[in-house]
């Protein structure tokens, strides 16, 4: 039975896909590719780790240089729209249905600009504990953190196991973080990932962060 909910944010709680489809299609410019593409297209060919989806798009592998341009292109666009975007519509009530069972955020989103955000929107008081990327981690798959994030809860809830927790985020590395954990996954079809490729996870897919929620509560 599923005791404690960890969720994404970006794509997921944080409805900011537009954005990083924007971010994106600036990144690329700024190593010469010339047309735009759409989300449905980011969706169908997102995957991690990041410069095999680039390859793709761009149709060459970016060399260092290269993809040194792309991040800070892409982070100099994302920034600046960043406070243009909000909560997914169905966040706070997603959330509130899984109360008063607990629930806390990990994200790869950089830790400092994360609780900033989060305290913004008032979650707070949601959440039990909001674990973003450290300065010093890179960017790898997101398992690592999520096995941090759980031995964090577990100092303050002892008797947590890894098959309590489930994990609600919007691509398959969410899920396949979970499942190498011994936790549940839900994906949510709004964010990264097209729901072709969600479903090849093996685990449920949802349209609406309401319905992952009740794909997790016992009958």
């Amino acid at each position: 039975m599923v005791k404690h909910i960890v969720w994404d944010w970006n794509g997921t709680l944080f409805d900011d896909q537009d954005l990083v489809v924007a971010a994106t299609n600036a990144s690329a410019r700024a190593v010469g590719m010339d047309r735009l593409i759409t989300n449905e297209e980011y969706q169908r060919g997102y995957r991690r780790p990041m410069l095999d989806f680039y390859a793709d798009m761009l149709g060459f592998a970016p060399d260092e240089a290269q993809w040194r341009i792309l991040e800070e292109a892409f982070r100099t666009a994302y920034e600046s729209g960043r406070h243009g975007a909000g909560l997914n519509a169905q966040a706070l009530a997603a959330m509130d249905s899984w109360a008063p069972r607990s629930q806390s955020l990990l994200s790869m989103y950089g830790h400092d600009d994360l609780v900033e955000l989060t305290r913004g929107f008032g979650l707070h008081g949601r959440l039990v504990r909001i674990d973003g990327r450290p300065p010093e981690l890179d960017f790898g798959p997101k398992y690592k953190y999520l096995a941090r994030h759980v031995a964090q809860l577990q100092t303050e809830y002892p008797d947590l196991l890894p098959g309590d927790v489930a994990l609600i985020g919007d691509c398959v590395d969410d899920a396949h973080a979970a499942l190498r954990l011994g936790a549940a996954a839900v994906l949510y079809t709004g964010g990264s990932s097209s729901r072709e490729n969600l479903a090849q996870a093996g685990v449920p897919v949802a349209e609406s962060l309401i319905e992952a929620v009740s794909l997790l509560i016992e009958p």
